[in-house]
């Protein structure tokens, strides 16, 4: 039994006519005749009474008329579907977000998508420092990352998305929380709460600017991400140089101030320059599309050296 087969019987049921099935077909009455009579010698029984003035259902044709609309209802489905995964319509694409990355940005990219690509599945890691989305970017494990660059190795493209001042976070009961002016001086002397692991990008912009004026920070403590670290500052446990989009999260117990001379950081979009996967393509296209910036995508070279 082939799929023709099937067309050809439902063409038949329709109309109750071989002619004008055979008509609508596109092929000769006796052709559609005999596929019509190997059909039902294979199913060991008629689908339909003739007579010379018409054409009826019998019992068995009637159910396997409704089985026949079933099954190319579902062809035509999954025909759809595997032309819309063609098409870059339709799939599952995985997108992780650095912490403070998934209070702005991931809201926007994720109505974005559902907008233009409602067919499209978003797989969201929130949370995800630079050097793990960096490994998920390579291993194939993600697709898209939203990262703090730079990152090592070569093989990846980026658009910035984004850039930055550091804000500073203390507990609300700690002395610089009555400060109306701060700047990094101010913070010679206080202890840290930092990002843990040596790929930090927003450790190697607080170093930075530390080193412009001449002190090292003191690293209190260390946070896997903006999830622990904001807690560890709220306990008054050390101070905390983070993104000013960390704002848009915010936790009872921390205040956010200013710092006059603060170092930025830049919010990249990056994926693997050789990516073929048609859904990933796409989703890339609407966030350009709707990207708050109009940087042209770039291959990141590899760097001699590679500070968070």
């Amino acid at each position: 039994m082939e799929l023709r087969h099937l067309r050809y019987f439902a063409a038949v049921a329709e109309t109750r006519h071989f002619g004008r099935a055979a008509e609508g077909l596109h092929m000769a009455q006796p052709a559609l005749s005999q596929s019509i009579r190997q059909l039902e010698s294979e199913l060991g029984t008629p689908l339909f009474a003739r007579t010379t003035r018409q054409v009826r259902m019998t019992p068995a044709g009637e159910f396997f008329q409704l089985e026949v609309a079933r099954i190319l209802d579902s062809v035509e489905a999954a025909t759809r579907g595997v032309r819309r995964i063609a098409a870059g319509r339709q799939g599952l694409v995985r997108i992780a977000f650095t912490g403070s990355a998934a209070h702005t940005e991931l809201p926007r990219m994720a109505r974005t998508v559902k907008r233009e690509l409602p067919g499209m599945g978003l797989e969201i890691h929130a949370d995800l420092l630079t050097p793990a989305q960096v490994d998920g970017l390579h291993d194939g494990t993600l697709d898209l990352g939203v990262l703090r660059p730079p990152m090592p190795g070569d093989g990846l493209a980026s658009r910035t998305l984004s850039s930055e001042p550091l804000v500073l976070a203390v507990a609300e009961d700690h002395p610089l929380a009555e400060q109306t002016s701060i700047s990094m001086g101010d913070l010679r002397t206080e202890r840290f709460v930092l990002f843990s692991g040596p790929d930090s990008a927003v450790n190697d912009a607080i170093l930075r600017g530390a080193r412009e004026v001449d002190f090292v920070p003191i690293r209190e403590h260390e946070a896997a991400g903006i999830s622990v670290l904001l807690p560890l500052v709220a306990a008054d446990l050390g101070v905390a140089l983070v993104p000013a989009s960390v704002r848009a999260a915010p936790l009872a117990g921390v205040v956010f101030r200013d710092v006059t001379d603060a170092p930025t950081v830049d919010l990249a979009l990056v994926w693997r320059a050789d990516e073929t996967n048609p859904a990933v393509l796409a989703v890339l296209d609407v966030l350009s599309a709707d990207s708050p910036t109009t940087a042209s995508p770039t291959t990141l070279p590899e760097p001699d050296e590679v500070p968070r």
